[in-house]
């Protein structure tokens, strides 16, 4: 016991001086350390907890700061006006120039953005014709709002090539970067059944994020005649029009994403353009691959982008804001609709219409009873300050292009709109 005693006793007192300073300064490190485990200076996340979740290597925040996809993300929504933008194309084919002319014409506002586009089938004479009108028109110089793709894509209708002239246009309307809220694409032979006062008056409350597309997952019939045949679209190789082509070999049913099908016509949201160009994401481009050899691509590739991708997937509303006429079951084209389909086209609440022929009297009425509109002029606005005395066009005189003056039509649009968005209708978190 001595031995131990005296292997354990204290040192002379003037080696332990310094161990009173270090006994005080630990305790006041652990006693500030404690302090700062409970609250921060904002009175917010401790301290120390926000230490280790930023020093941590492999921490969420961390890693994810080493990937580029942490760096990309749509364009925020901020500041939206209280009137949204549109973007058109309007596309045709050889012979569509007139109808093409005048559908535009249906659609004009100088708020808007129009890229209007015939096929590289069309003759040099009517593709000339429509520049002219396009760069000569008083009111298109003024406010440069309408594009003519002057190098024409060659379009092959039920083909990729029809896509590939969607995004085309979609990125030209990009590039132009005028805030626009909506993509819209048409065909020379659709026409509006309402004004664009009315259009931008019933949109002007919805979020802009929403993406107006007809859509399915339930592809039937399609699987076998669509999606397992493998097509060919010459219009990608040759320099003049054919139909597509079937090649012998099949192909199963991809099994990375799943295949939506429905209408060619719709209305995208500007967030969901910009994925399709730019895809942070490779859901555009690995969809677009598939779909370079499907039979009718306008009618899926879109569609199933937008229900594959987790961030757009629950902002689609199941419609293409048209009224079509089909046989039963569909075949191939709708109907032409005539006068005799007049009184079903306004009860439908859409606010477009297709397919009508060229010059049909339909379409005269249409500009007299829904739209206004005199022969060969824009379809008046609030926009339009000018005399409608003596057949005079209103709109030769432009006034305040924010001002709205909607007609019933937007009441109609609305009512469409709120039955779409019902809660019986409208499935916001789920593409089905």
């Amino acid at each position: 016991m001595k031995k131990l005693k005296s292997f354990y006793k204290y040192p002379p007192l003037t080696e332990r001086k310094w161990i009173f300073p270090l006994v005080i300064g630990s305790v006041v490190t652990l006693f500030i350390l404690f302090l700062t485990t409970l609250i921060s200076p904002s009175g917010g996340i401790p301290l120390l907890s926000l230490y280790r979740h930023y020093t941590t290597p492999w921490s969420a925040s961390a890693s994810a700061a080493i990937f580029v996809e942490s760096k990309l993300h749509t364009l925020p929504i901020s500041a939206i006006p209280a009137s949204p933008r549109f973007a058109y194309l309007i596309s045709g084919s050889a012979g569509d120039g007139c109808m093409l002319k005048r559908t535009l014409q249906a659609l004009y506002h100088p708020n808007n953005q129009y890229v209007v586009h015939l096929d590289a089938e069309s003759s040099p004479e009517e593709r000339l014709d429509l520049h002219k009108f396009v760069v000569n028109a008083p009111i298109f110089r003024k406010f440069k709002n309408v594009l003519m793709i002057s190098k024409a894509n060659l379009v092959t209708y039920r083909g990729p090539t029809m896509v590939a002239n969607t995004l085309h246009a979609a990125a030209i309307l990009l590039k132009q970067d005028v805030g626009w809220d909506w993509f819209i694409n048409l065909s020379a032979s659709d026409y509006p059944l309402v004004t664009q006062d009315d259009l931008i008056h019933a949109f002007s409350r919805l979020p802009r994020d929403l993406n107006f597309i007809d859509h399915t997952s339930d592809i039937g019939w399609k699987e076998f005649q669509r999606a397992k045949p493998i097509t060919i679209d010459l219009g990608l190789y040759m320099t003049k029009k054919s139909d597509v082509f079937w090649i012998t070999q099949r192909r199963s049913v991809p099994t990375a994403f799943k295949l939506f099908t429905g209408s060619a016509w719709m209305a995208l949201s500007r967030p969901f353009i910009d994925f399709c160009i730019w895809g942070w994401e490779n859901v555009p481009r690995t969809v677009l691959m598939y779909y370079a050899n499907f039979i009718s691509t306008p009618e899926g590739y879109f569609h199933t982008v937008v229900c594959n991708a987790q961030e757009f997937r629950n902002t689609t509303v199941n419609s293409d804001l048209h009224f079509i006429l089909w046989d039963n079951p569909p075949k191939q084209h709708p109907h032409y609709l005539t006068l005799d389909d007049m009184e079903k086209m306004v009860d439908s609440n859409a606010p477009f219409a297709r397919k009508f022929h060229q010059d049909d009297p339909v379409l005269d009425k249409i500009d007299n009873e829904l739209l206004f509109r005199g022969q060969g002029m824009f379809v008046p606005g609030g926009w339009c300050t000018g005399s409608r005395e003596n057949g005079s066009n209103p709109c030769s005189i432009v006034g305040n292009i924010t001002v709205l003056r909607p007609t019933a039509g937007a009441k109609r649009l609305e009512n469409l709109i709120g039955s779409l968005l019902s809660n019986d209708s409208f499935q916001p978190r789920q593409c089905i």
